[in-house]
């Protein structure tokens, strides 16, 4: 009995419009005081006040179980994505209330105003969508929902409380690989900025010979087939397929850095993740190393189906180290790995020439054995504070400061040309977009 009455005044609220109209009481009543004639108006107005309220309260709890709410959530959330979930809300009271909901989302997103407001006719129900954006990868443990009900008198509150906490799991960006796997497949690819490369001279993967139209390449006529079929008959070839494209990613401290609340690891991860996906729309291998002082996870370039949610388990675990790369143990892990000449997509940052010189020597001999592409990261906010103004001693200071990391960047770049090693320098937001063009590009001039 007592947890019953406990239960009952912890679920009762007292609303705004009981504390507007007891004021308005108060003030009859001391009115009255100077003012005879109000007579039994202000405790007329009392009673009328207390009856509303026990009809209200009435109203609000002869129907034990009013209302239903349920979340609805996605199996598992997608990082750096927005995220659409919703609550499922029904009224089973015979006449309309005003409904607030409040739903206990993960402490990581730092959020305390999550509260919608709708109103439910008798018998109504209704699906209230809203979007979260995670910014790192993890288990996030979602709480109960909570309900509050009004009247149409709106005198008091009650709450429904709905326990369903869960907890889901946040994985790389796979929304964002959806998409240019869509696009992929529809060749619409170009509607994101992924640039169509021109191919120099055609693939030696014959595939079948077919009858000749206008517009093909003359000197790909066979001649001996023209000679049986009394057509001219053409060789067609298509991409060479089954190449191994490698996902190197760098887990040390010098991906830690944050941008747009996504640290580098992070940006790396959802790259990579895209980059395999097309690599096996293509028909090629994907396949994966991470390393940061020591080696981390190895999954073999493969092409079956499987492959890309193997390589979505492994991401979804990693995490940033705080030591440096030890590109040794990388080199040696890519002899015994990769037995054919392949695509190696390495993610890594440097932040000056001192750090891109430490691990040079390794990058000259992947460079020897594999197709070798150093992908790294301008610092954005430098750039912004390079470009901007100077107005005094300081913030020349500043600005030159700026430009000369800036500069350095630039001179890695040149520095890793001269030995005949690709490299990608671009923004952290453009980072997809920038290795899949790169990718094609080098796919379409067969230098794989």
């Amino acid at each position: 009995m007592k947890k019953i009455i406990s239960l009952f005044y912890s679920n009762l609220f007292l609303s705004s419009r009981l504390f507007a109209a007891l004021s308005g009481c108060v003030v009859l009543f001391v009115l009255s005081f100077f003012f005879p004639w109000l007579g039994v108006i202000p405790e007329l107005v009392f009673w009328v006040l207390l009856l509303l309220t026990i009809i209200d309260l009435l109203l609000l709890y002869r129907t034990a179980n009013a209302i239903f709410a349920k979340r609805q959530a996605p199996e598992r959330l997608s990082n750096s994505d927005e995220n659409e979930l919703g609550i499922f809300i029904e009224s089973k009271y015979s006449f309309t209330i005003s409904v607030g909901i409040i739903d206990e989302i993960p402490f990581q997103f730092q959020k305390r105003d999550v509260w919608f407001k709708t109103i439910l006719k008798s018998g109504e129900h209704k699906l209230i969508s809203y979007m979260l954006r995670p910014t790192k990868r993890g288990e996030y443990e979602f709480g109960n929902i909570r309900v509050f009900v009004r009247s149409p008198l709106g005198i008091l509150s009650r709450r429904f409380n709905f326990e369903q906490a869960e907890i889901l799991p946040v994985y790389p960006s796979f929304l964002q690989m959806r998409k240019y796997e869509l696009m992929a497949i529809s060749n619409r690819l170009n509607e994101i900025g992924i640039k169509k490369i021109r191919r120099l001279g055609h693939s030696m993967e014959f595939e079948q010979v077919k009858t000749y139209v206008p517009g093909d390449d003359f000197r790909t006529i066979n001649w001996k087939s023209t000679a049986r079929q009394g057509n001219l008959m053409t060789n067609f070839y298509t991409d060479e397929k089954s190449q191994q494209v490698y996902c190197v990613i760098d887990k040390s401290r010098a991906m830690k850095m944050p941008f747009d609340s996504l640290s580098l690891l992070d940006y790396a991860i959802n790259a990579s993740l895209v980059l395999a996906n097309i690599a096996l729309l293509k028909e090629d291998k994907a396949g994966l190393i991470t390393v940061a002082e020591k080696i981390g996870a190895v999954i073999p370039a493969d092409r079956r189906h499987t492959q890309i949610n193997k390589i979505l388990e492994v991401l979804y675990k990693e995490k940033t180290r705080y030591l440096e790369t030890n590109m040794e143990a990388l080199y040696t892990t890519i002899c015994h790995v990769i037995k054919q000449r392949s695509l190696v997509v390495f993610f890594t940052n440097y932040e000056s020439m001192n750090a891109m010189q430490r691990q040079l020597p390794f990058l000259k001999r992947i460079a020897k054995l594999h197709l070798l592409l150093v992908v790294f990261f301008e610092n954005t906010e430098l750039k912004q504070l390079s470009e901007q103004p100077a107005n005094n001693v300081e913030e020349i200071y500043i600005k030159t400061i700026a430009e000369k990391f800036a500069f350095d960047k630039k001179l890695i770049v040149k520095e890793l040309a001269k030995h005949g090693i690709q490299s990608i320098l671009t923004s952290p937001q453009n980072l997809t977009i920038n290795t899949i063009n790169r990718y094609l590009e080098l796919k379409a001039r067969q230098k794989i």
